[in-house]
């Protein structure tokens, strides 16, 4: 029934071969299914698949299909058919499709077919030709350290000491040496 071929290298134990890696595609979703033991695999939303409801978790999302609620995860892929109706909440965010609210992420990439209707908030954003944007573009505002405050009862550190006095003819507080 089955036969080696000639061209195929002996294992000489009569154990299965490891099977050679498949092709890298160009859809993202399935790269990351068929990536290496240990990689986070990306969740999909297929085309055919409608989500009604609040997505959070830690990995990747694809969404392919359309999700009626907030999202938020590390990173969210919009694909081409992709339609995300609510508010976008990640790391890293990449549209090719539509989203219908807003996006707050650090990253956020919106290519040329993507249609946004919503405020982008972000520490970087980069748009390519003919991606439709409606909306406003707010940085993204990092927490500003408080300043320490000091009660008044404290005890207050002592203050440094003071350097001496300049001389008045400006040369310093020690005369040279004549020579």
């Amino acid at each position: 029934m089955f036969s080696k071929t000639p061209n195929s290298p002996a294992t000489g134990s009569g154990a299965p071969t490891r099977p050679e890696p498949m092709p890298q595609s160009a859809e993202p979703a399935r790269a990351a299914a068929a990536g290496p033991r240990g990689q986070k695999l990306a969740s999909l939303v297929a085309s055919d698949m409608t989500l009604e409801g609040n997505i959070t978790g830690g990995g990747e999302l694809q969404v392919d299909g359309t999700i009626k609620g907030d999202v938020r995860v590390e990173h969210v892929t919009i694909g081409d058919g992709g339609h995300v109706d609510g508010g976008v909440f990640a790391e890293a965010v990449e549209v090719r499709g539509r989203v219908s609210g807003s996006i707050t992420a650090k990253q956020v990439r919106l290519y040329g077919a993507c249609h946004v209707d919503g405020d982008i908030t972000h520490e970087q954003l980069a748009m390519e030709t003919g991606a439709f944007f409606q909306g406003r573009s707010l940085r993204l505002q990092r927490p500003v350290a408080q300043p320490t405050v000091i009660p008044p009862n404290a005890p207050r550190p002592e203050p440094a000491a003071s350097p001496a006095p300049a001389a008045p003819n400006g040369l310093g507080a020690k005369p040279s040496p004549a020579a």
